[in-house]
């Protein structure tokens, strides 16, 4: 959950309009009983102080929960800025940190439409709302009043007195308005409102188009086009082509977590084929939702609004309050990476061809053939099975390893929730409550949602229903993780790649981050892009640790843990297939910054995205991981965007981090360790700037060569 002007200004002013076009066409009647009676702005009630009701949420009750709470937040606002005492740190910071709770939970049940249950009806809504929350949110960042009172505190003597994390907190505050437009005056005032509200039109119209192409294309296959496929993936396609009318046949849908293990495995080079086609033109088929046209006035907008304020460039904006600070430290990294990972994607596609022809296939490796013959790679130079590695990998006992680690690390223990005693949005999520181990004391709660569903965004993910602080009392944080994974036939175990394994690992750090905030202020909860992801990569890492694999990576069937042979050879294989995993990732990064460092009028995105690959020397046996037309994290909003290069910028630190438990007395479970990484790592949140924050940590600061050694690529000086 992001409170909406406190918690996260910066993403309430500039990112993802969620839900808001016009103003309302007349004000809202705060005392009406649509109002009053309304379920979306009720107060949480219930048990753990309180939780959303979701069984209760109805749609046709959306428009008006977000109509009076952007009303009331503004009247918050409004009497922040009115106020007849002179500005002092508790009156304004402080009281803005305390605004916007209305509209918070407003904003989790429709980010549960947007992200786990979408519908046409619901995206009628979206379109129609999303300018008129950019309205909302520049309404507030050009209040000069309000920003006068900000500004007052931020260059006023008080400030030197306050606590370090208070000191962050106004900066921060006062950054949210200077960099988005609170400076600015006339008609460059009115130009950058224009923007956002037509930004706020585009992210939503492209985010749908891609949802909508993935509903709207699945392959469908008969009994004869089965081979290579397991049994349990063959089971779960019968399902989902039952699910959509088609009983007796099988469905491939359009997302990763059911293209990839396809064209892993399946002999059907036609059919591979196609099944990546319809993938990788997800918002580019040429018809009402293809995202190109959008791509184009998304980029020149962006482009004209940062001008506004003075930049060369979007990326230059972006990058100021990151810890790359310029997109020339980012493209360094970037092209170091990707340089190594060219060389090795050579060597990769050389080990697949000399397979191909030994078989006497008469094919030459192309992008569809890619996954399938470096899985024949893995299984000749490391006699390691992906599907045989897979039967240990059972959904329900890597979340029990997950909760072992938190346990060990993190001090928390799980306890499912009594079945109805917590609402939730649909009967395949189950909920946890959270305590810390030794004492018994409550933390919070913990919601999965693990399978996908027509109408559920494709992906994994985490979010948080309510975040800790103090000023607001919020001590009880609700927090979710959301996967994809295609749902067994009933009775059947979940059985998952090594690949889904680790991001199930990944996602479930950022709930740790959520479950172990100590701050003070909504805002500090908000972390910094390209250090947020840090804490989630490393989490990855407990996956592969003996305690893990002797005690949870057991036998779906017979029980008995995964064999020290079959483990020796997943460890002995951690670098594998690393040319194409890095090269796919960060030609997307790539790519996002060169959009955001051109100039992009009369940018023909397709062209662009051609040209742009073909300089990097791109080889043509991959594509980018986000094709443009459906790079949602740069597209559909602005979270991302001039800022996917973040996940390297994590692995880097991560890397380093890694390598520090590694060596450590007590290896991946060293006690003193451990309590460094939750006290400087993941209670501060964005309480302490991350790089101070990671040499607290670590002793120094992080060591680029770490990275390289964990892809396993040369490490130069």
């Amino acid at each position: 959950m992001k409170h909406e002007f406190g918690r996260a200004m910066l993403l309430a002013l500039i990112a993802v309009c969620v839900a808001c076009a016009a103003p309302a066409d007349k004000p809202v009647d705060l005392t009406s009983d649509a109002v009053k009676n309304n379920v979306l702005l009720a107060e949480w009630t219930g048990p753990f102080d309180g939780v959303p009701a979701f069984d209760k949420m109805e749609l046709d009750t959306l428009e008006t929960a977000l109509e009076a709470a952007m009303a009331m937040n503004l009247e918050e606002v409004d009497r922040v800025a009115a106020d007849p005492e002179p500005p002092t740190f508790e009156n304004t910071i402080v009281a803005l940190e305390r605004s916007g709770t209305d509209l918070s939970r407003v904003r989790v049940y429709y980010g549960i439409w947007s992200s786990n249950r979408s519908t046409p009806e619901f995206r009628e809504i979206q379109q129609k709302m999303a300018p008129r929350l950019s309205e909302f949110r520049t309404k507030i960042v050009q209040n000069q009043a309000l920003f006068d009172r900000v500004r007052a505190v931020h260059d006023g003597e008080e400030v030197k007195s306050l606590r370090s994390d208070q000191q962050r907190l106004v900066r921060l505050v006062y950054d949210q308005f200077a960099r988005n437009g609170a400076t600015l005056e006339g008609a460059d005032r009115e130009r950058y409102a224009e923007i956002n509200s037509r930004l706020a039109e585009l992210h939503t119209t492209f985010a749908n188009n891609v949802l909508a192409d993935e509903e709207g294309y699945v392959t469908y296959f008969a009994q004869e086009q089965l081979g290579g496929l397991s049994e349990s993936f063959v089971r779960a396609a019968a399902v989902a082509a039952e699910e959509r009318g088609r009983a007796g046949e099988y469905a491939i849908t359009n997302t990763r977590s059911s293209m990839s293990p396809f064209l892993t495995f399946s002999s059907e080079r036609e059919l591979r084929e196609k099944v990546w086609r319809t993938y990788y033109s997800r918002g580019d088929n040429g018809d009402e939702r293809d995202n190109n046209a959008l791509i184009a006035e998304i980029l020149q907008l962006r482009n004209e609004r940062v001008r506004l304020l003075g930049y060369d460039n979007y990326a230059q904006w972006r990058l100021e309050d990151r810890m790359a600070k310029t997109p020339e430290n980012a493209l360094k990294l970037m092209r170091a990476v990707f340089g190594a990972a060219r060389e090795r994607v050579k060597e990769e596609v050389a080990d697949m061809q000399a397979i191909a022809d030994a078989e006497g296939d008469g094919v030459r490796i192309e992008p569809w053939d890619y996954r399938y013959y470096a899985e024949k790679v893995r299984k000749s130079k490391y006699d390691l099975d992906s599907d045989e590695v897979k039967r240990y990998l059972q959904l329900d006992k890597l979340r029990e390893a997950m909760f072992f680690v938190a346990g060990e690390l993190f001090d928390f223990a799980f306890e499912p929730v009594a079945e109805g005693s917590v609402p939730v949005f649909h009967e395949d999520v189950r909920v946890w409550e959270v305590k810390k181990k030794s004492s018994g004391d409550h933390v919070g709660l913990w919601y999965l949602d693990p399978y996908a569903r027509p109408g559920k965004r494709s992906g994994a993910w985490a979010t948080a229903y309510r975040d800790h602080d103090t000023v607001n009392g919020n001590d009880n944080v609700l927090a979710a993780n959301n996967s994809n994974f295609v749902k067994g036939a009933p009775g059947e175990p979940v059985l998952i790649s090594w690949d889904d394994a680790e991001t199930l690992f990944h996602e479930f750090g950022h709930a740790l981050h959520y479950l172990s905030s100590n701050v003070g202020y909504p805002t500090l909860n908000n972390g910094v892009r390209d250090y947020t992801e840090f804490q989630s990569q490393l989490l990855e890492h407990w996956l592969s640790t003996d305690e893990v694999i002797n005690d949870y990576l057991v036998h779906h069937e017979t029980g008995k843990p995964m064999p020290d042979s079959l483990v020796a050879r997943i460890k002995k294989s951690a670098t594998f297939n690393q040319g194409f995993a890095q090269a796919e990732y960060v030609a997307s990064a790539l790519m996002d910054i060169e959009y955001h460092t051109m100039d992009p009028n009369g940018i023909d995105p397709d062209a662009f995205e051609r040209e742009a690959l073909a300089a990097l020397d791109m080889p043509e046996q991959i594509v980018m991981r986000h094709r443009s037309p459906h790079f949602g994290h740069i597209f559909s909003g602005e979270g991302y965007s001039a800022g996917y290069y973040g996940y390297l910028w994590a692995d880097v630190l991560t890397a380093d981090a890694a390598e520090a438990f590694r060596n450590a007395p007590g290896g991946f479970y060293d006690r003193e360790l451990a309590e460094k990484l939750v006290e400087h790592l993941f209670s501060v949140r964005n309480a302490v700037d991350p790089a101070d924050a990671y040499r607290a940590f670590r002793g120094r600061d992080p060591e680029v060569a770490a990275v390289m050694r964990s892809y396993g690529f040369p490490v130069t000086q």
